[in-house]
């Protein structure tokens, strides 16, 4: 039995329902953000759509899946770039270097160890997962610690007047803050089985694997997020401390 929705009418009126209703909601709640809602819930449609026809033809070479990783990697590092310092100029090109030093040496690990097999439809939606996760520890982090740094801009001085380096002087105001950009995969990593199925074990269930294969690889997704995501955080509030991705902030 095929568990998937069908593509038709009823899944398009659905999908607008929710849109609309997220929008709604956030126009309510003054968080101005119902145009990104409509915006991002339009943009996933489209894209979904390209990469469903294209996903096939990808997967028949290594070489495709290899540009399709690295396109997924320079999206990636532009969304969170732009996060951050509300440009996609230079400066923001810096998260590139995160989410690579994350996901890089974790992906070759599982490679090496052949938990992962070096095949196209093995290797692609693993290494989409963990660029996902190193973008979002990289926005979280970097924007935390730069909401720091501006709100608590008399206590960056101060450090600075004790005779603080300007590295040091940063990390101690906006450390405690980009800290909390971990907390969502380690509450998912926590409760996983007990709140949530996580789309690894649900797609590997549905693939035709048993439970407990697909609890294995949701398992080797989690762990490998909070490495991965580790990596990022840390990463990404040196390039903040350092200035890199200042945004304007006093660092």
């Amino acid at each position: 039995m095929n568990a998937a929705p069908a593509v038709g009418p009823t899944l398009g009126l659905v999908l607008l329902a929710l849109a609309s209703a997220a929008a709604l909601l956030v126009r309510l709640g003054g968080f101005g953000l119902s145009r990104e809602m409509l915006v991002a819930a339009a943009r996933a449609t489209v894209q979904l759509a390209v990469v469903s026809l294209l996903i096939a033809a990808v997967l028949r070479s290594a070489g495709w899946t290899a540009a399709f990783i690295a396109v997924m990697v320079v999206v990636a590092s532009g969304t969170s770039g732009r996060r951050i310092t509300g440009t996609v100029r230079r400066r923001a090109w810096w998260t590139a270097a995160p989410i690579v030093a994350g996901v890089v040496p974790v992906m070759a690990l599982l490679m090496a160890t052949t938990l992962v097999p070096a095949r196209p439809v093995a290797v692609l939606p693993i290494a989409g997962i963990f660029i996902g996760g190193a973008m979002t520890a990289t926005a979280l982090t970097g924007r935390r610690a730069l909401d720091e740094l501006r709100t608590r801009r008399g206590e960056y001085e101060g450090g600075l007047a004790l005779g603080l380096m300007p590295r040091d002087a940063a990390l101690e105001v906006c450390r405690p803050a980009a800290a909390l950009a971990l907390i969502p995969i380690v509450d998912q990593t926590r409760t996983v089985g007990l709140v949530t199925l996580p789309g690894a074990f649900v797609g590997v269930l549905l693939g035709g694997a048993d439970p407990v294969e697909a609890g294995a690889t949701q398992l080797l997704v989690l762990v490998g997020l909070l490495a991965i995501q580790s990596t990022a955080a840390l990463i990404t509030l040196e390039l903040v401390a350092t200035g890199r991705l200042n945004g304007g902030a006093p660092a």
